[in-house]
């Protein structure tokens, strides 16, 4: 791919990028839940990711206008099974995400949007054999019991949350989907994001209206679609183009800061006061999100 800038573009530039991308995914938890009351969680879902392909489509358009990206290389016939495995992955995982949001707060989901990290690690170890080191295990660790404090609706009684499970669930999905499109790294990122768009969107909205959801009124839809193109659409565009400049490593040290905006995002919105037990849960999160960056 091409720069986006000049190709000398300085690292602050590319350090701006990641942090939009962090700050853009942030906005996905608070603002779903704000849409939510009145749009159906799987048409949520499905208008959100086709927003991201239909974002996408025009970037893509104009790259091609202006004559640029000319030397990455398209999906093939190979890519197909890895292809088809995203997309439906990318099916199921936002809607467990928005049915979860409907009923769980903002703050809480988008601390556990951070379990994506562990359920990643984990299958990347199991199926593709990576290595783990001593600071990644105990990052997860961390992670994972912050994942338990959130997941309880009251820990004294140990009742669990049904929207904090349909959360976890998502994260194990999209664990499973980012070791499917990694094994298509090679091909053009932002043809990749179009393709999970449309077909993720697509095949949700499909679900939705088998499930006899009705679509939101236009002004509605819109801003589903508006949120799905800069949370999803823009937030892996810039991250894919930060990542070129500065490396995987310090992309997602800039990136991991993105849940914790989410917190701030829907404690202002919400204006919610939590539990100690969220705040205990965010310190252990916070820690566990540290140790990923060093790892």
């Amino acid at each position: 791919m091409q720069p986006l800038f000049k190709h000398g573009m300085r690292k602050n530039k590319a350090a701006l990028l990641a942090a939009l991308a962090a700050l853009f995914y942030s906005l996905n938890a608070p603002f779903s839940k704000v849409l939510l009351a009145d749009v159906p969680s799987t048409i949520m879902a499905g208008l959100l990711y086709l927003g991201a392909g239909i974002g996408m489509l025009f970037i893509l358009i104009i790259r091609k206008i202006l004559g640029i990206g000319k030397n990455e290389k398209a999906l093939s016939k190979s890519d197909l099974p890895y292809t088809a495995s995203m997309i439906a992955l990318d099916i199921a995982a936002p809607i467990s995400l928005m049915t979860g949001l409907a009923i769980a707060s903002a703050e809480s989901v988008s601390l556990l949007n951070n379990f994506e990290i562990v359920a990643t690690s984990l299958i990347a170890l199991v199926i593709f054999k990576e290595k783990v080191s001593l600071r990644l295990w105990l990052a997860i660790a961390l992670i994972t019991a912050s994942s338990i404090l959130l997941s309880f609706e009251d820990i004294q009684s140990f009742a669990l949350s049904p929207g904090a499970l349909l959360v976890l669930l998502a994260s194990v999905f999209w664990g499973f989907e980012n070791n499917c499109t990694r094994m298509l790294s090679k091909s053009d990122p932002l043809e990749i994001v179009a393709i999970k768009g449309f077909g993720s969107g697509i095949g949700s909205l499909l679900i939705a209206f088998y499930m006899k959801e009705k679509l939101p009124s236009f002004p509605l839809a819109c801003s589903a679609l508006l949120l799905g193109f800069i949370s999803y659409g823009l937030s892996i565009f810039f991250y894919v183009y930060a990542q070129r400049f500065l490396g995987a490593a310090k992309t997602s040290a800039y990136y991991a800061i993105n849940p914790f905006i989410g917190v701030i995002l829907a404690l202002l919105i919400f204006k919610e006061v939590p539990n100690s037990t969220f705040w205990i849960a965010l310190a252990i999160m916070a820690a566990g999100t540290y140790l990923t960056t060093k790892s």
